[in-house]
């Protein structure tokens, strides 16, 4: 990278000649992130998934000539690449509405080796799923994926369900918490707002420094699309998010008073807080600068915190106790904020968990205080 360290760069592919210690790249003009590299058996061959714009497929390099290309184009997920000891390819393949099972194959062409969780599946009423795409008040086309209990709905309650990262795509692979919502009677929406992977460097990195901003331009043009095409009521919104979607969703009801609810889970506002106390100190330093030195920059990347009183949306916070990520204080000083303006809001903390929670009867906790808290305040 530039300067050492940048949150928002692509993963690349070289091939290191160690005797003459020269590199050359793999992967040049690509503008996509690599990930699950692994070498075909006879050594000819280098593969990797690829983030593709909601798709994660099978890229073959070819360390001789030079060439790549896909090996697989499915509507799905590709995933956790190995090479089997007769040499065929193992991985984990997901669908929109079938969570990962091993498959095994050569050349891209695999076939499905267990069925793991065909037992989970067969009791379930299978969620309409679809891509989405529109713009954004500043003409970005921002992509995404809609989840609906039943393809012919309209004017259902819409929950936008926002990813973390930022740097990170929503796929058309299984994807629980928005299949749960969905079964409980949402449109739910992904949106892979400016900040995501899977669109080139140049999408990623435009929030650079501009927290807040553009991500939310992304989100709110979702939201409008939708109930534009009658699939949301305008009434009945809500956005949820972890992590980063946390953050976001603190930014959204800061700018658009139309959410009626929001449940933000390890999250953040108050920037200055989180300045030596998670392990993002680096960025922080070289994207932002330093607090005492660029307060005006931090004060506005604050604002949903400084600007509390005008927001309307009725809140649930969550975080985890030992969370060293976004730490629990981000989730407790909006809370507090809530609470003394006088917004309704709850706060849970996950005893002993860290960034991701652990326990099984902790994560059922949090779906159903989701759809909890949505069907109170969506009436």
């Amino acid at each position: 990278t530039e300067s050492g360290f940048n949150m928002y760069d692509q993963n690349r592919l070289y091939l290191h000649d160690i005797r003459a210690d020269k590199s050359k790249p793999l992967s040049e003009g690509l503008d996509l992130s690599i990930d699950n590299i692994t070498w075909s058996a006879d050594g000819r061959y280098i593969h990797s998934t690829v983030d593709d714009d909601r798709r994660r497929n099978i890229m073959r390099f070819d360390v001789r000539d030079g060439s790549r290309g896909y090996i697989t184009d499915a509507a799905g997920t590709y995933g956790s690449l190995d090479v089997a000891a007769d040499g065929r390819m193992v991985a984990l393949h997901s669908t929109a509405n079938a969570p990962n099972e091993i498959h095994i194959g050569q050349d891209g062409r695999f076939q499905r080796l267990t069925h793991v969780t065909d037992s989970f599946l067969a009791p379930l009423k299978p969620i309409h799923v679809s891509g989405i795409s529109c713009q954004s008040s500043d003409k970005n086309t921002v992509n995404g994926i809609l989840y609906l209990p039943d393809s012919s709905a309209k004017k259902l309650p819409l929950v936008l369900y926002i990813h973390g990262g930022p740097v990170a795509q929503d796929e058309f692979g299984f994807d629980m918490s928005r299949q749960v919502l969905a079964g409980a009677g949402y449109a739910v929406a992904a949106v892979n707002y400016r900040g995501s992977s899977g669109r080139g460097l140049n999408y990623t990195k435009s929030i650079s420094g501009d927290w807040g901003n553009k991500e939310v331009k992304d989100i709110i043009a979702v939201a409008d699309h939708l109930i534009r095409t009658g699939v949301a009521d305008p009434n009945r919104l809500a956005i949820a998010g972890w992590s980063y979607g946390g953050i976001l969703t603190n930014y959204t009801i800061a700018t658009d008073t139309r959410f009626k609810a929001a449940v933000s889970g390890a999250g953040s506002s108050l920037q200055f807080s989180m300045y030596g106390s998670d392990q993002y100190i680096r960025q922080y330093e070289e994207e932002l600068g330093k607090p005492w030195k660029n307060t005006k920059k931090w004060m506005d990347l604050s604002y949903p915190f400084f600007k509390v009183e005008p927001i309307k949306t009725h809140t649930l916070f969550m975080a985890s106790q030992d969370d060293f990520n976004v730490p629990v204080i981000g989730a407790e000083q909006m809370y507090q904020a809530f609470k003394s303006t006088g917004i309704p809001t709850e706060l849970v903390i996950y005893p002993n968990q860290h960034h991701g929670l652990r326990v099984p009867s902790y994560i059922v906790h949090r779906y159903r205080k989701h759809i909890e808290w949505f069907g109170k305040h969506l009436k």
